[in-house]
């Protein structure tokens, strides 16, 4: 028996269940357009924020209990965490976890340590994955935790630093490709400045892209088919960090050459803490051909911090499914909750209920966006605005027949006087949310 043994498998039981233990939405096996529901949201649940979170802020001490929570962690207590996890994934009934490395490992002094220690887990793991069926859908390394990374990782002004990053990401690398990982993803905490009075912004963007080009080469030195990805995040805890959006993520890409090898994982409450829309993220990447994996969650808007709260609000985040519904669905990635318990959310079933309520807000996005998309009306709204560049002047001027001069030319020869036309916005948005029925 473990910590969250005593709530019973989590079963679909529909909209009208009083059993606050169930889904009311989330219906694996139900078909929606063409694909089952558990194929197009490929849930996972999180190894830090669920097991790791003490329920500590700045003002205080943690206020959840778990006993393999401590410093130092033994093997005793990381195997511990371990059978924990794995009965809560099987009994919430996801079909993916993810990890960081020193999440799920004992403590290590040493590198030496560190790689004996994450081998040992990872043969736990790989025992529990064998036995439930729960898939891994990607690894991380934490390199921001510790006092050493004060200065960045890659990013580092240590060299020395920089070489144990490097021997913690192959450890996790390959530990990830050993257990089948779908995806490898690098999140820069703290590879960014605090103040630029002391930092060599160029220094550290060519530490930082010879960094990720050697872990792109490493993964393919191993045989690893699983997708490179970095998530965004712009600040917090650096004043500023050079993965600060998907705009900057693709430019770094650009710059190093790395733009079809890595993708991003992204995070709503990320998004919304660079002051733009989950929305536009997913549609940048898209833009881009970046876009690879979802870190779901939510901030509270009266906050400027990531607080990592389970998302609630299906409208706000229908506009998002929309894009993964016309896209088909990831092509590599998921939903990874990773989001954590209130301080005040003590009793381990709270667990339990926060990811019911969020996997059912999700899939009640994805019922939305899957009535939206099958519609039509507002990928119609969309094309009619479009549609003058489907006519002579637009391909004209798309076509590469006309210069800048010709344009012009063109303009004053036509004698052309465009008047403003109506985006419709108010109808897109009201779209939306008359489709937010479930």
């Amino acid at each position: 028996m473990s910590l969250f043994s005593s709530v019973e498998p989590v079963r679909f039981e529909g909209p009208s269940t009083k059993n606050e233990f169930a889904y009311r939405v989330y219906d694996k096996d139900r078909v929606v357009l063409g694909k089952r529901m558990e194929e197009w949201l490929k849930v996972a649940a999180c190894y830090w924020h669920s097991f790791n979170w003490p329920g500590a802020d700045i003002f205080g001490g943690g206020t959840l209990t778990r006993p393999w929570i401590g410093t130092p962690v033994t093997q005793a207590m990381a195997d511990s965490k371990l059978e924990a996890a794995f009965d809560f994934f099987e009994r919430l009934g996801v079909p993916y976890f993810t990890f960081h490395d020193v999440d799920a490992m004992a403590t290590a002094a040493t590198l030496k340590e560190h790689d004996r220690n994450l081998k040992k887990i990872e043969a736990g793991m790989a025992q529990r994955m064998a036995a439930t069926g729960v898939k891994l859908l990607w690894g991380t390394a934490n390199l921001f935790s510790h006092p050493r990374f004060a200065g960045g990782a890659a990013t580092s002004p240590d060299p020395e630093v920089y070489a144990w990053a490097a021997a913690q990401v192959r450890y996790c690398l390959e530990a990830t490709h050993r257990l089948g990982g779908q995806n490898y993803v690098l999140w820069g905490g703290r590879e960014g400045y605090d103040s630029l009075l002391n930092t060599d912004l160029r220094r550290e963007l060519d530490q930082y892209g010879r960094f990720l080009s050697l872990v792109v080469e490493h993964k393919h030195k191993i045989g690893f088919k699983g997708t490179i990805l970095i998530e965004p995040k712009p600040f917090e805890p650096t004043k500023h960090q050079y993965d600060h959006d998907v705009a900057a993520v693709f430019a770094f890409l650009q710059r190093y050459g790395l733009t079809k090898e890595v993708k991003v994982n992204i995070e709503v409450n990320h998004a919304t803490l660079a002051g733009l829309d989950f929305e536009h993220e997913i549609a940048a990447a898209r833009a881009y051909g970046i876009f690879g994996s979802i870190d779901i969650n939510r901030g509270d808007p009266r906050n400027g911090w990531d607080t990592d709260q389970f998302p609630n609000n299906a409208q706000e985040l229908a506009p998002a499914l929309v894009q993964l519904v016309e896209d088909q669905g990831f092509s590599t990635g998921g939903f990874n909750f990773d989001a954590k318990l209130r301080r005040q959310s003590v009793d381990p079933a709270d667990l339990y209920l926060a990811h019911i309520g969020g996997i059912d807000t999700i899939s009640r996005a994805l019922l939305a966006a899957a009535d939206i998309v099958t519609d039509g009306a507002l990928n119609r709204l969309k094309q009619e605005r479009y549609q003058g560049w489907n006519g002579e002047l637009g391909k004209r001027i798309t076509g590469g027949e006309l210069n800048l001069a010709g344009i012009a030319d063109l303009a004053a020869e036509k004698n052309l006087d465009p008047a403003p036309r109506s985006g419709r916005q108010e109808l897109a948005e009201s779209l939306i949310a008359r489709h937010c029925r479930y």
